[in-house]
């Protein structure tokens, strides 16, 4: 099989050092008679919320990045990716810390040669094959092939990016983009996970519906943060509140996470196992970072179908959804980002006005 070395770029703050959690850890230390800053509270890397500028601020302080924590399994992430791939670091930090961020590089992570260190604000004029990132802003404009947002509470307001929740998640994807030519194709014939991508408007959740009609099909059930649509009845979704779902989430509770429209939504291993081992194929609606974190589980167990439909039809559909503006503004504006995603799925099927249609693609491609 053919080997080649691609070119990963890595972001720095909040990709391999704590940056944002480290900066609230000192606000509230200083601050120890008011409510504590929650990181679930900064919502963009700008300081709109509390102390938000005492927090930016934190940025360009020498002692601050000099003593940054690393992220729990860093170095070996690193490490790992080096063996596989050219890697960059990429990091927008000012000019009175650049020193700072250069030697805690070369001295955490010494694979890495120091001409790969490239520091500046413009990471928007750097090419590479793929770039992790969690500046969503970063992400929206990176000439990267496959550009990868990290996920955050900060950047759970854009839907549609190309994401992953974790580093396993990451290099199972480097992985997949490395040896696209020779992945072996999905097999659910004893049981397994299809996962339907697409964007917004491409009936995915219709296509689920008339899957699970079929007695091969079943549709674990999925908790969320999004309000009940009239049309959903009690077992489309467990429709609980934020916090209940950031409680079960720091428990353990959810194995795959994700966020759409700002909305959360989480899944349990334990439902999609008792699908699996009873032969039968669990048909799960999700975005592109959901998908890959259980392509990463299942492997060739798990089909991610891409749900391709005409743009015009996506929006009329999104447009007459009984959701508020701003949610529809959201898909709509994401739906570029969403049609690229269709390169990193197995296989894609056309979705017309006639959902049997797409179901009966898939049927064959399962039966394969």
């Amino acid at each position: 099989m053919r080997k080649y070395r691609i070119r990963i770029g890595l972001d720095v703050d909040d990709t391999l050092y704590e940056c944002n959690s480290y900066a609230v850890d000192i606000i509230n230390r200083r601050h120890p008679d008011e409510e504590p800053i929650r990181i679930e509270d900064i919502k963009t890397w700008g300081g709109s919320e509390r102390h938000g500028e005492e927090r930016v601020a934190l940025y360009s302080d020498p002692d601050f990045v000099s003593t940054q924590p690393i992220s729990p399994g860093a170095q070996e992430f690193v490490k790992k990716l080096s063996e596989i791939a050219d890697v960059f670091f990429i990091t927008a930090v000012p000019a009175c810390v650049m020193s700072a961020r250069a030697q805690r590089l070369l001295k955490d992570f010494p694979e890495i040669p120091s001409q790969n260190i490239m520091m500046g604000t413009r990471k928007d004029v750097i090419s590479l094959d793929i770039m992790l990132d969690d500046g969503a802003h970063n992400i929206s404009s990176s000439r990267a092939a496959y550009p990868v947002l990290f996920r955050k509470p900060w950047n759970s307001g854009l839907s549609g990016l190309l994401s992953v929740n974790s580093y396993d998640d990451f290099l199972h994807f480097c992985e997949m983009v490395r040896n696209s030519f020779a992945e072996k194709f999905p097999c659910l014939k004893e049981g397994g996970v299809l996962c339907l991508v697409g964007p917004s408007g491409s009936s995915k959740t219709e296509i689920a519906a008339a899957l699970t009609d079929l007695p091969q099909f079943e549709k674990p059930l999925t908790s969320t943060t999004r309000p009940r649509r009239k049309t959903e009845g009690e077992g489309a979704y467990r429709f609980i509140h934020e916090e209940q779902f950031l409680e079960e989430l720091r428990a353990g509770h959810y194995f795959e996470t994700t966020v759409y429209s700002g909305y959360h939504f989480g899944t349990s291993q334990k439902d999609i196992d008792g699908i699996v081992q009873r032969g039968h194929i669990a048909v799960i609606p999700i975005d592109i970072c959901g998908a890959i974190t259980l392509k990463n589980l299942y492997r060739d167990k798990a089909m991610l179908v891409f749900t391709r439909r005409d743009r015009a039809a996506a929006i009329k559909s999104i447009i007459s959804r009984d959701i508020d503006l701003d949610d529809k503004t959201r898909r709509i504006m994401s739906l570029d980002f969403e049609y690229r995603n269709s390169e990193v799925c197995d296989v894609e099927v056309n979705v017309g006005d006639d959902i049997a249609s797409a179901v009966n693609q898939i049927l064959e491609l399962v039966r394969q």
